[in-house]
């Protein structure tokens, strides 16, 4: 076996240089170079792109300090192989592999994006997986936002495959093209492929679930903006309702009230953040003013009903919800009526391909069913995952319970939706994790790091199904398990808040 490892690191460099040969009318090789050990410098990264994506609003995700950043880890030497996946002649997807040169450990992790992609965002996620002894790759999807003009969803006016490149085809044709090149690097085929990804990435690898399900042994999908389109649309639904009717406005005093009622009823703990939100409820009509006087320490009906909406959803006249409203404990933002509306590209390019929309023409009840009919398949919303359980595949799904980029009820809403589809043995396969006090995909004053590979490799390749993860916020050191949903954990009743041995999974 000595023998056979130092055969192999003797041939990797070599095979490197070979995969420049490689090209194919869809899969163009720009280069294929070996990387000596040392710090990895990414290349600048473009601004955010497009709104956000929240349909319940925005907030503070966390009061914890940022902790000052450790000194940059070198990675070890490999083969980095940078691509231009063309499979449509309207496509230009850029990927990249990297492979590590000796110690491979038999296994590819693919990572995902965030917001509308636009570049590669998953080089830290890349590092570490490097470091792991995993081949990794990802993909910009298929437009990249550092060319100008294309920043937000504007790439997709008038290049209607790059949205299919965007919804599913760039992360597919990366992972088959990465297993290809593997193979020649190595002489033998991926044994373990395996997909990690947040927000947008979190999409990403559900649709990877629904309609590729050989793709992955097992995926870790986070913060889920699966309804991309609902989501964004329910957005910008919401702004017009407020230009629509500008009593719906909630100034700081207002938006202060309505927080500190439900942190007041709720926040028995006394955290900064909650600990379980779905053990909490609250009547936001207490906060009607009497007699019809307005003054700040109440709502006036319309201002109410933008309180509801922003808890409750974003609806259509039948009371069916476009997209999830906000749990209790992130924080209502104020709100202003605004003439002035920033129409999501979603919408006005996405959708209508229109540069100068008219948001004053939006009507939901309407349009929504004409943008799901024109660009619904980007999301990715089927729970019938019985073929990717077939493949052995597992999901690990996680969400942040103080998520105000994305309202964590949607990830809930999706595992819910699989449960009832799948009934008992969806636990054989698929669990959730929440995490207190968590912000978007990481960050805020709850426990945010844990070990999803690890967990993942765990159950898919020795069956050894994660009940709960450890987590910590490495800031503050607090500590507490992770339990699988719809368990939680509930603090004993007496020793320090912030040590996981006073905390324990119970059923809700």
């Amino acid at each position: 076996m000595i023998a056979l490892a130092l055969l192999l690191a003797a041939q990797t460099p070599a095979n490197c240089e070979a995969i420049r040969t490689m090209s194919t009318p869809q899969t163009i090789v720009m280069s294929a170079d070996v990387v000596p050990a040392g710090v990895f410098v990414a290349p600048p990264q473009p601004a955010p792109a497009g709104p956000p994506p929240a349909a319940a609003g925005r907030g503070r995700a966390g009061g914890a300090p940022a902790a000052r950043p450790a000194p940059p880890e070198p990675i070890p030497q490999h083969c980095r192989v940078k691509l231009t996946l063309k499979p449509t002649s309207d496509s230009n997807i850029y990927s990249e592999l990297w492979m590590p040169t000796d110690n491979w450990n038999g296994k590819l992790l693919v990572v995902g994006n965030g917001g509308f992609a636009g570049s590669i965002q998953g080089y830290g996620d890349m590092q570490i997986a490097l470091r792991m002894g995993y081949a990794t790759a990802a993909t910009d999807t298929g437009h990249n936002a550092a060319d100008g003009p294309v920043s937000g969803g504007m790439f997709a006016l008038g290049h209607p495959e790059k949205i299919v490149d965007f919804a599913y085809r760039a992360l597919h044709d990366t992972t088959v093209e990465s297993k290809r090149l593997i193979k020649t690097m190595y002489s033998r085929n991926v044994q373990m492929s395996y997909y990690k990804g947040c927000s947008t990435g979190g999409r990403m690898g559900i649709m990877a679930a629904i309609r590729f399900p050989d793709d992955y042994d097992g995926i870790i999908a986070g913060a889920l903006a699966n309804r991309h389109i609902h989501m964004h649309t329910a957005g910008f639904a919401r702004q017009v309702e407020l230009a629509r009717n500008p009593d719906m406005a909630l100034s700081p005093e207002k938006a202060q009230l309505v927080n500190d009622a439900v942190m007041n009823k709720c926040n028995v703990l006394h955290e900064t953040f909650l600990n379980n939100p779905q053990q909490c409820s609250f009547d936001f009509s207490t906060l009607l003013c009497k007699g019809g006087t307005e003054n700040n320490e109440c709502l006036m009906q319309p201002q109410l009903k933008a309180v509801e909406m922003f808890y409750g959803g974003v609806k259509n006249k039948k009371g069916d919800v476009i997209f999830a409203g906000q749990v209790l404990g992130n924080p209502v933002t104020p709100m202003r009526s605004n003439q002035s509306i920033n129409v999501t590209d979603t919408v006005r390019i996405w959708a209508f391909q229109d540069e100068k929309y008219d948001w004053r023409s939006f009507d939901v009840d309407r349009d929504m069913p004409v943008i799901d009919q024109k660009i619904g398949f980007v999301d990715a919303t089927d729970p019938d995952l019985r073929k990717f359980k077939a493949h052995g595949g597992k999901l690990l799904l996680y969400a942040g319970w103080a998520d105000t980029g994305i309202t964590p009820k949607n990830t809930v809403e999706y595992y819910q939706s699989v449960t009832k589809k799948m009934g008992k043995e969806t636990t054989d396969f698929a669990r959730l994790f929440m995490v207190p006090g968590m912000g978007h995909c990481r960050g805020g004053d709850g426990p945010d790091s844990f070990d999803s590979i690890g967990a993942l490799e765990k159950w898919r390749e020795k069956g050894q199904a994660p009940g709960t993860l450890a987590a910590v916020n490495k800031t503050s050191g607090l500590s507490r398990p992770l339990c699988a949903y719809p368990q939680y954990a509930k603090y004993k009743g007496t020793g320090d808040l912030k040590d996981a041995a006073n905390w324990s999974c119970v059923a809700p």
